[in-house]
């Protein structure tokens, strides 16, 4: 890469290095992985930084390449591993109350992410959290618009039943 392509690429990281975390953070539910799906991220948009510009989307080619790092690296063997002690995550950022990305119960929305599988939080987390449009997601993860419907669907469905218990349906 020429200078002003790395000062392009540079600012172009920067101002989104804190979505891109968050974003990832919600899909594999941990800061560590997190950090390291953005790191891996970043190494591809660099790779291929003079496509990335020059796309009509840059930000969309970027969350695309993000969402599928995820998919993929959970495709590994070596990812199922669960550590025993995990760190309060928490302690790491905690937004203003006032902030758009602050939850009052974070327990409670990573148990329910948790308890999506991976499609569907996916279609959830760039849906709603990230604001994409239907054809966006679609385009994002490479599946169709009516596979991102019924994703969304299926996936608020099964949210709703965990939030709102059976009994106290009206």
């Amino acid at each position: 890469m020429t200078k002003p392509d790395e000062e392009e690429f540079e600012a172009f990281v920067v101002a989104r290095m804190d979505r891109w975390r968050g974003t990832a953070y919600l899909l594999c539910r941990n800061w560590h992985d997190a950090d390291d799906l953005v790191a891996v991220t970043i190494g591809k948009l660099y790779r291929h930084w003079r496509k990335v510009s020059r796309a009509d989307n840059p930000d969309g080619y970027a969350h695309r390449v993000l969402t599928r790092s995820w998919i993929d690296h959970g495709k590994r063997p070596w990812r199922r591993e669960q550590s025993v002690d995990e760190f309060d995550e928490q302690r790491l950022r905690v937004p203003a109350a006032d902030s758009p990305d602050s939850v009052v119960d974070r327990d409670g929305l990573a148990r329910l992410l948790d308890s999506l599988g991976k499609r569907q939080r996916a279609v959830l987390v760039l849906r709603f959290y990230l604001d994409y449009s239907v054809e966006e997601t679609a385009r994002a993860l490479g599946i169709s618009e009516g596979t991102v419907k019924s994703q969304s669907a299926r996936g608020l469905h099964a949210l709703r039943h965990q939030v709102v218990p059976a009994g106290s349906r009206a």
